[in-house]
């Protein structure tokens, strides 16, 4: 027996921030909502994008993830920084990588993203 692969990454908002997420993540991000099977809550929303599944979940106590991060492969880390900061979006470099370029933001509740492209 083996792991083979991660299904979905799950990050929290708070209640009430599923309008502000589907903004950045569909709207800035560009990822596609998807609907959540009917015997989940109908809180929180899903996105996808490629092989990539983000699940976007209510949490009543939420905290932002600060540290524990996704890290999105993107085919324009350039475009899409532009893009980001057009937004009001802040970004920032880190060490580099061997490999990649990349930068982290923050998604609208403060939850720390990477964004990284192979080069």
């Amino acid at each position: 027996m083996a792991v083979i692969g991660i299904d979905h990454v799950q990050l929290a908002i708070p209640a009430g921030g599923e309008d502000k997420a589907r903004a950045f993540f569909n709207g800035l991000l560009g990822m596609r909502e998807v609907p959540k099977p009917a015997n989940l809550s109908v809180s929180g929303c899903w996105f996808e994008c490629g092989g990539v599944n983000l699940h976007i979940g209510i949490d009543p106590e939420f905290r932002p993830a600060r540290k524990a991060h996704p890290a999105l492969l993107v085919d324009d880390l350039a475009g899409l920084r532009q893009r980001l900061e057009a937004a009001g979006v802040t970004t920032r470099d880190d060490k580099p990588v061997e490999g990649y370029a990349r930068f982290f933001a923050e998604d609208p509740f403060g939850n720390r993203i990477e964004l990284m492209q192979k080069v």
